[in-house]
């Protein structure tokens, strides 16, 4: 008979779906099901392994409704959104999909502070809404130029780091912080305050979670200045959001390139007005090849379980 699992989310390609529904007993729920619902009452106590992702994760409540099971695989890297104390406490295993998608991440931020300084969505809805053909004045979307600035990351794993190679490529100086001793300490800012003083534009890169919940508040926010850029490809909980928004309009920040919201998939209206924004979906490893290889590896964790061989890649 083969395993039961609970599959949460929506991004599922074809070729994860075959592969599931080949070597498991499969129930699809885009969402976190509710215990009382006919449908899942009816299969919770066979259920052995949930398949999520990094954002829909699992909850305690979730937890506690499926007595036989014993993994949970993330698609993804982050964790924030699974009860990890919880899991460890029953001997549950959690896997995610490091490595995979560090490149195809990395160069999504990259491509994200491009836009974000450059001024690139403005200058395209200028050619696209015929200002340039209408000689329209262009002084406001002036960009300034990279080489020379300093970059600051905070998060300095291997996201992090990648970014940083990828950055200093076009010029820039390299400065982070995490709270953990890094590689490269001669460019490890003493605290966050201080990397955002020294940095011109700041990416962030740590992980989600209560640690970094509203890391970014309204001080590292002005401490990065009205010529400053921040750029966030982490979790939207790593930022005080209604301080960022408050500091775009009042210019007390430059300019902000967002990959990520407070309340996904809702984002404050009051971004949506502001040009001085770069607005994307949570798509940091939207790529075919990542997506096809975070799905590979989640199925290689599940089989190696069912199986009884070492996971490939556990967490904790």
């Amino acid at each position: 008979m083969k395993p039961s699992i609970l599959v949460l989310g929506s991004v599922w390609s074809n070729d994860v779906r075959e592969q599931i529904t080949q070597a498991f007993d499969c129930h699809f729920m885009a969402a976190i099901p509710q215990a009382g619902e006919p449908a899942f009452d009816a299969i919770a106590h066979g259920i052995r392994g949930v398949l999520t992702t990094g954002t829909v994760g699992v909850t305690p409540a979730l937890v506690a409704s499926l007595p036989a099971l014993d993994i949970v695989t993330v698609h993804g890297v982050g964790v924030d959104a699974v009860p990890l104390a919880l899991l460890a406490e029953k001997g549950i295993h959690v896997t995610n999909t490091p490595d995979v998608l560090t490149d195809d991440v990395a160069d999504f931020a990259v491509t994200l502070l491009l836009s974000t300084v450059r001024r690139l969505p403005l200058l395209d809805r200028h050619v696209r809404t015929g200002g340039w053909a209408a000689k329209a004045p262009m002084a406001h979307m002036q960009a300034r130029a990279l080489k020379g600035k300093v970059a600051g990351i905070v998060g300095f794993g291997r996201i992090g780091q990648a970014v940083a190679g990828r950055l200093q490529g076009f010029g820039l100086q390299i400065r982070y912080y995490q709270r953990s001793p890094g590689p490269a300490p001669e460019q490890r800012s003493d605290s966050l305050l201080a990397l955002a003083q020294e940095s011109d534009m700041l990416v962030l890169c740590m992980p989600g979670g209560a640690d970094t919940e509203g890391m970014i508040d309204q001080a590292i926010i002005e401490a990065l200045g009205p010529e400053g850029t921040l750029i966030n490809i982490a979790r939207g909980t790593v930022v005080d959001e209604a301080a960022l928004v408050t500091a775009l309009q009042d210019g007390r920040l430059g300019a902000a390139g967002l990959d990520v919201f407070e309340h996904e998939p809702q984002v404050p209206d009051a971004l949506l007005a502001l040009d001085n924004v770069v607005l994307t979906p949570h798509v940091g490893s939207f790529t075919f090849e990542a997506r096809r290889a975070m799905g590979q590896l989640a199925v290689d964790n599940l089989r190696a379980h069912f199986a009884g061989k070492p996971l490939p890649t556990p967490v904790g």
